[in-house]
């Protein structure tokens, strides 16, 4: 039975969109030189998109390394500009400057896309083993259940995972904070699908509570008991 190839060009494309948002975020919500991560980013994907354009199942052990360190760069960058932002949010200044509801939107609106990317890529990269294992004919059990698995009346005969299947899982995990059809099966899918939930609801609500309390977060007071309970500073009248 003849294996099937998947091309690396849509996870690269990816890659691509999140060090672009990468890019487009604030300077205050960048570890660092923007740039320093980036060029590292980009010379780890550049090597791997020449010696592996395809997956396939000998995929040398330093690919998948490197392919996961890669990922895992994109991911710990996104979880400091989050930190940062949160910081940023609760202190109502961003470099001394008092946050704008532009700055805001502009700047959740980043950091959700690149969860949303950056997870896709872990469900893609570890479901099953990764691309180049699933393409074997007999490969071994699924971290994920997608709907076709369990009704394959319901599509064609040779029907094969895609990236775009775990962009759709990262997305409605995203949106929904908790799975839609695809149901995770293993330990380390389940933790993963709960970070990107806990980092999607986190981005949402801070920007939502801003929302509804715009000026008023950094004055908030944490409680002097147990018994209290914390909520922000009431809006002051006109």
């Amino acid at each position: 039975m003849p294996t099937h190839k998947e091309p690396g060009w849509t996870a690269s494309l990816a890659v691509l969109a999140a060090l672009a948002l990468y890019w487009l975020l604030p300077e205050t919500l960048t570890l660092g030189p923007t740039w320093v991560l980036l060029i590292l980013e980009l010379a780890l994907l550049i090597l791997l998109s020449i010696v592996a354009p395809t997956r396939r199942k000998d995929e040398p052990r330093w690919q998948r390394y490197a392919a996961v360190a890669l990922i895992a760069l994109v991911n710990v960058a996104n979880i400091v500009s989050l930190t940062l932002f949160v910081h940023d949010l609760l202190q109502g200044k961003a470099n001394g400057k008092q946050i704008v509801g532009a700055h805001l939107l502009f700047s959740s609106i980043l950091i959700w896309l690149t969860n949303v990317l950056v997870f896709d890529l872990w469900y893609w990269k570890l479901d099953r083993g990764g691309p180049d294992d699933r393409s074997h004919p007999d490969p071994r059990q699924p971290d994920f259940i997608f709907p076709q698995m369990t009704t394959p009346h319901c599509t064609h005969a040779h029907w094969m995972l895609t990236f775009l299947d775990y962009l759709y899982v990262s997305f409605t995990n995203a949106t929904a904070f908790s799975p839609t059809d695809t149901m995770p099966l293993t330990p380390w899918a389940k933790a993963l699908m709960v970070i990107q939930a806990l980092i999607s609801l986190l981005t949402i609500a801070l920007v939502a509570a801003r929302g509804q309390y715009p000026g008023q977060l950094r004055q908030a007071r944490w409680p002097a008991s147990p018994h209290h309970v914390w909520l922000p500073a009431p809006l002051s009248k006109p």
